[in-house]
């Protein structure tokens, strides 16, 4: 098949739903950054506190309505439960990796997300990747690499106490949100979103709260709490709240490897969010990056008719050979 390039295929309304909500979840995810960067200015690095009151939310949230609802439970409790260990590690491990090595090496190697999604989505949910996809693929990955180059030339770019530790730790967490974010796909689209959004803020919790008690109780105790404490810390779990309500949608209607493209726009909302609050100047290189990832997100998103029918179709075939092997089980 010929591929070409069709203006008229980004003005279908799931493209344009997937444009939009990738972007709105990227700036979500770049303000809950900037607020968990105010708390480490102040001296403040409990990472795992702040994931612990969004997995509440969504616990609580999302609980209710399913107590509401009483669906029929589609997928395995274990699952989720893997689900939330991965999704909670993840990001554990990416703020982790910023006290060993420079945000530029950060910014640069969360990339490897996405080859990790393309191969795990083609691997298991059996998505065709064609000449028009890969493309936008590496063009917004040469908008992220624009990025680290601007940095460097406005001499931004900062060491670490432990570069090669801190780059370990950048690589595994990408791999582990490209697990999570593949598997959210498959269930958000063959289970129940109020189901998985439930077990995901539960077990995530759980999970949570005992690593808390591992790794930062004493960071805790010595925590003086006042409103300038407890406010940023509420602030970042209403907007991770509103990350993950969206991220369902998103998965549902463009997929994993959709929402991980949209996620490399959110160095670029950082840049105006220094711009228009903080009053930065920043380098022209990287208006320049911000419009080649979005070219790069638009060509991705012009999708073939038959490609996504058919790995619904393939999804759908996995799920129904799970449920016959559970039932010949019992």
């Amino acid at each position: 098949m010929v591929m070409g390039f069709n203006f008229k295929e980004i003005k279908t309304k799931k493209t344009l739903i997937g444009l939009g909500l990738g972007q709105i979840i990227s700036l979500l995810g770049t303000c809950a950054s900037f607020t968990s960067s105010e708390l480490a200015r102040k001296g403040i690095n409990a990472p795992t506190t702040q994931l612990l009151l969004t997995y509440m939310l969504l616990a609580i949230v999302y609980g209710g309505i399913m107590l509401y609802q009483r669906p029929t439970i589609k997928a395995k409790w274990h699952h989720y439960f893997l689900l939330a260990l991965v999704d909670v590690e993840a990001s554990f491990l990416m703020v982790k990796a910023f006290q060993y090595t420079s945000i530029t090496s950060v910014m640069l190697l969360d990339c490897w997300s996405i080859p990790c999604v393309l191969v795990l989505t083609w691997a298991f949910l059996h998505t065709k990747y064609r000449l028009m996809k890969i493309s936008g693929v590496v063009i917004c990955i040469v908008g992220v690499v624009m990025v680290v180059f601007s940095d460097v030339h406005a001499g931004s770019q900062a060491g670490g106490s432990n570069l090669v530790k801190g780059d370990l730790l950048v690589i595994a967490g990408a791999t582990l949100y490209a697990v999570s974010n593949t598997t959210e796909e498959f269930l958000v689209k063959n289970a129940n979103t109020v189901e998985l959004m439930t077990f995901l803020g539960f077990f995530g919790a759980v999970i949570c709260a005992i690593q808390i008690g591992i790794l930062e109780r004493g960071e805790l105790k010595a925590i003086h709490w006042s409103a300038d404490v407890v406010i940023p810390f509420v602030r970042v779990a209403v907007t991770m709240f509103l990350y993950y309500a969206l991220l369902p949608v998103l998965l549902k209607t463009n997929g994993a490897a959709m929402f991980t493209l949209s996620l490399l726009t959110s160095d670029m909302w950082a840049v105006l969010i220094r711009i228009f609050a903080y009053h930065e100047k920043v380098d022209w290189l990287y208006y320049l990056a911000f419009a080649t990832t979005a070219i790069g997100l638009i060509i991705y998103s012009m999708k073939e008719k038959d490609e996504e029918e058919q790995r619904d179709d393939v999804q759908r075939k996995l799920l129904h050979e799970e449920d016959g092997e559970t039932l010949s089980a019992s």
